[in-house]
């Protein structure tokens, strides 16, 4: 475990930092409260022993500031105080503080008060673990491992706000499967759910790690591509609907005789500033006009506002 100590007095450092080390853990130390906060940035330790009255910061300033600070991590805070008074103590534990020990420090004391410090902070962590996966699970199809729509209305509210700001470009594309529900009704359900399965690999495959591929439900998908204009986010999709029908994917119900997709694009661009609702629809509706025409092909909705 890394333990940053803060005390301004020589004596009581080297006798902190030697009771810490005899316990087998890391040792980081601070001679003021304003260098312990800079290293408790820096370095991010499980455990920290502050000394309650310092330059700078004080024990309970810090504790404060460590506390403010922190999200999914946990820092165990022990308060060391010269006389352990119930004020003292009582104030310590408001600010933050975990635990505390008195001077002269009793190097036993301080060992069993690391040892709740590490059995703690690594209850914590395994927490901080099990949310961000199961926060990572609630934005993941479980199916094609995509995200889902509920990242997607993340990650576009986070993107239309700083393209809106900066001006940047971006494009949307509504992709579908074609003639899906015959596949499925041919071949079964375990089927098609293996063909969106690699589909869904296919478009992520094609595109940059910048941009972005969800499941918007059923067969349809939407791909968020940043720094694109309409034109150049139609040359990614008729890539992406060639690599669809490269993997073949036969299908005795489609004229073509293999799976395809349909895409319509819509484009946040100067001159057309709208909406992240306005653009989706707007690519639903060239999606539609993809599948009117025939299927297997790529509509762009700016070509539908000019006719």
């Amino acid at each position: 475990m890394k333990v940053l100590i803060a005390d301004d007095d020589l004596i009581s450092r080297m006798i902190t930092k030697a009771a810490v080390e005899q316990s087998g853990h890391e040792c980081i130390v601070a001679t003021d409260g304003d260098s312990a906060w800079e290293l408790f940035k820096e370095h991010s330790p499980e455990a920290v022993v502050t000394d309650l009255m310092m330059p700078g910061l004080n024990g309970l300033d810090l504790c404060r500031n460590i506390r403010a600070s922190e999200e999914d991590s946990y820092t165990y805070l022990i308060l060391v105080t010269s006389h352990g008074s119930r004020e003292d103590v009582l104030t310590g534990m408001e600010a933050g503080a975990d635990d505390y020990v008195t001077k002269p420090l009793d190097p036993f004391s301080l060992h069993i008060r690391l040892l709740a410090a590490q059995r703690i902070t690594s209850l914590h962590a395994d927490l901080a673990r099990y949310r961000s996966a199961l926060t990572e699970q609630a934005r993941t199809d479980p199916l094609t491992k995509l995200h889902n729509r509920l990242k997607l209305t993340e990650d576009l509210a986070q993107l239309h706000a700083r393209s809106d700001r900066y001006s940047r470009d971006y494009c949307l594309a509504m992709v579908d499967v074609d003639n899906f529900k015959s596949y499925n009704d041919i071949y079964g359900h375990q089927a098609g759910d293996a063909a969106l399965v690699s589909i869904a690999a296919t478009l992520a495959g094609q595109v940059r790690q910048t941009d972005g591929v969800y499941r918007f439900g059923g067969e349809e998908f939407l791909m968020v591509l940043r720094e694109q204009s309409a034109a150049s986010a139609h040359g990614v999709l008729e890539r992406v609907r060639s690599a669809v029908l490269e993997l073949k994917i036969d299908h005795s119900g489609d004229p073509d005789g293999i799976l395809s997709i349909s895409a319509g694009v819509s484009a946040y661009t100067d001159g057309h500033r709208a909406g992240t609702e306005q653009l989706l629809r707007e690519a639903d509706l060239a999606l539609y006009a993809a599948k009117a025409a025939g299927r297997n092909r790529v509509s762009l909705a700016d070509a539908l506002r000019s006719e």
